[in-house]
């Protein structure tokens, strides 16, 4: 067991697709991609990989493809004869797939590992089910109690005009996150112009980064100006509905010295919790500040070490809400560091440099992956105009689905780039 513990694991090479709406493409097709990109970039060949894991939530739903979904994808590339698992853990599949992969490794069951988070969410010709598909991740038993449950949190700050439901269809997660939205709002006087300076930033950032879905600058007035889905939330506000693939190559410190690669990231901690009884308003005990401190435990470091962070920003709140638990700033305060700046390329600590979930984009099996991408390229000062200067412990908080009153599954991940 001591060994194990002391096993290090390192990210080895890691890619990702181009994130949009394709309709001619398939998850084989982005798997194929991804995981090119990620062989490429760990200077391996496929032969190297001796278990892979597999992530996606929509294939059963929205295609019929209800089991070995990794095998499917991953047997056309030349995978066969490895173990590969398929995992399923809502939009916290990726990053629960990468930690399957290191308690592999640090079992001693294998040195090199293949991760694959793949999603293909949009069908024209599907629009009610591709909708239908996110109530699968609450409990469709309680979706009545659910809907009843998050109308009545905060609905009191809700203008007249915006009462009635227009009918339009959404995520059911936007209406879980504008509830604990209000709830924040009447705890902690956040606003709802906070909200918009979160996605506008990340707006901003995504013009830097050219695998993003979106790619236009919008200021705060433009974000709060934008349609909207369910108050306080605007359409800019909002995670698109988003096509695309991710992989990563994690090895053993053993298999790094046999490699010889110079480019790895180490994975200091990756902790995983799912939710807890609590009151609605005792945000102290949120599942994502619980992860994070088990995080940072494992890591043996704290908040103030941390020099970039990708947060699963589904909606614009969650990022305020994230970036208080992970302790970049205190409880409640979220709303005014990110409109002080602080949160921004150049600030304190910058968050989503790669445009986040609503501008990046969010294919809900990859998303995971897609946050470590990101930081990966930070820590080894890739990352051109979006670069934040100095990186070297980055931290990634990645939600999954929805239970009562928080995210149902959430990772934190910690990585610690080279010396440079």
């Amino acid at each position: 067991c001591e060994a194990a513990v002391m096993t290090e694991v390192f990210i080895l090479g890691i890619g990702m697709t181009a994130l949009g709406k394709f309709t001619e493409r398939s998850v084989k097709d982005l798997s194929r991609e991804a995981v090119a990109r990620a062989l490429a970039d760990a200077d391996i060949h496929q032969d190297d990989i001796e278990a892979a894991w597999f992530s996606n939530t929509r294939q059963g739903l929205l295609e019929g493809q209800n089991g070995i979904r990794g095998q499917c994808a991953l047997r056309p590339l030349g995978f066969s004869g490895i173990p590969i698992a398929n995992i399923e853990n809502a939009c916290a599949s990726g990053s629960t797939a990468l930690l399957q992969a290191i308690a592999h490794i640090k079992a001693g069951m294998c040195d090199v590992a293949l991760v694959v988070g793949a999603e293909k969410m949009f069908f024209t010709e599907k629009r009610e089910a591709m909708f239908n598909a996110f109530k699968g991740g609450t409990d469709i038993h309680r979706l009545e109690e659910f809907h009843q449950q998050v109308s009545a949190q905060g609905a009191a700050l809700i203008p007249d005009e915006y009462r009635q439901d227009d009918g339009k269809q959404r995520s059911f997660f936007m209406d879980s996150y504008a509830a604990q939205a209000r709830l924040h709002m009447q705890k902690y006087g956040t606003t709802q112009r906070q909200l918009a300076a979160a996605a506008a930033k990340n707006h901003w950032h995504s013009t830097m980064n050219p695998l993003a879905q979106y790619q236009h600058d919008m200021t705060v007035d433009e974000v709060l100006a934008g349609r909207i889905i369910t108050w306080p939330f605007t359409l800019p506000m909002c995670a698109p509905i988003s096509d695309g693939a991710a992989a990563a190559v994690v090895c053993s410190a053993d298999a790094l010295r046999r490699l010889g690669k110079r480019r790895a990231i180490r994975i200091r901690a990756l902790a995983l919790r799912s939710g807890i009884q609590r009151d609605a308003n005792d945000f102290a005990n949120h599942i994502g500040r619980l992860t994070a401190q088990q995080a940072y435990e494992q890591a043996g470091i704290a908040p103030s070490d941390v020099d970039v962070a990708e947060v699963h920003d589904a909606s614009a709140y969650a990022e305020i809400q994230q970036i208080e638990n992970l302790g970049l700033c205190e409880l409640g305060e979220g709303g005014v560091y990110t409109e002080q700046g602080h949160t921004a390329l150049g600030g304190a600590t910058p968050v989503n440099p790669s445009g986040g979930l609503v501008s990046k984009g969010h294919p809900v099996g990859a998303t995971g992956i897609m946050q470590l991408h990101e930081l990966v390229t930070q820590l080894r000062g890739e990352a051109g105009k979006r670069q934040v200067h100095g990186a070297r412990i980055a931290v990634a908080e990645n939600g999954g689905g929805f239970y009562e009153t928080e995210e149902a599954a959430t990772t934190v991940t910690v990585l610690e780039g080279p010396s440079r």
